[in-house]
């Protein structure tokens, strides 16, 4: 039977192999009683201070971004474009401020209440795909900043599952609207020719 993946996981401090090795674990959410769960297929890894993508750069701390530098094993919420929610988990020791964009995974429980929160029917391809997608489907909002990635409302499982090096593919992440080094670092991870990775990034 599985189990949570336990906390000492999420306190590495190497938030670019603990993002690629989220590639095949499972992530569950109850929200409203409604049990949820995919399989992790496509993670982005952000490394604060330095990492010019992320939230945390240059040591910017704000009452936004203030659970990024929690110890690892929370989950950091914001709001994209004033529209999506996006769900990330922080990792390393307390004020280093690394998190992982958890971006698309392949449901497999609870496909039923991921339809109706999403309003679609006809494509169970799409209910993850992309992580404003993933976390409507799964019933997360900006209210769940700060939960325990251990908690009962919000987890990620071992399936079992593993990938060799040539079944994860690495690119660099998506959207990022700045120059230099950071904007092209290969810090997305993928499963290759999975299905359920955001659609035109395969």
């Amino acid at each position: 039977m599985a189990k949570k993946i336990p906390i000492d996981f999420y306190r590495c401090d190497d938030v670019v192999q603990i993002a690629s090795d989220l590639i095949g674990k499972d992530l569950y959410t109850c929200i409203g009683g409604k049990i949820c769960a995919g399989t992790i297929v496509e993670t982005e890894a952000y490394r604060g201070p330095e990492d010019r993508a992320s939230h945390a750069f240059n040591n910017r701390r704000t009452p936004l971004n203030e659970m990024m530098y929690s110890a690892g094993g929370k989950v950091y919420m914001y709001i994209c474009y004033g529209i999506h929610d996006m769900l990330n988990i922080v990792t390393g020791t307390e004020g280093s401020s690394h998190a992982i964009l958890i971006r698309a995974i392949e449901p497999h429980t609870g496909i039923e209440y991921m339809r109706e929160r999403r309003n679609l029917f006809n494509n169970d391809r799409r209910l993850c795909q992309g992580p404003g997608s993933l976390a409507k489907a799964m019933g997360l909002n900006k209210s769940h900043n700060g939960a325990d990635i251990l908690s009962d409302m919000i987890w990620i499982e071992d399936s079992g599952k593993s990938y060799s090096a040539d079944e994860i593919n690495s690119s660099a992440r998506i959207g990022l609207n700045f120059e230099g080094p950071y904007k092209l670092i290969p810090w997305r991870f993928y499963l290759k020719g999975n299905i359920y990775v955001s659609r035109s990034y395969l």
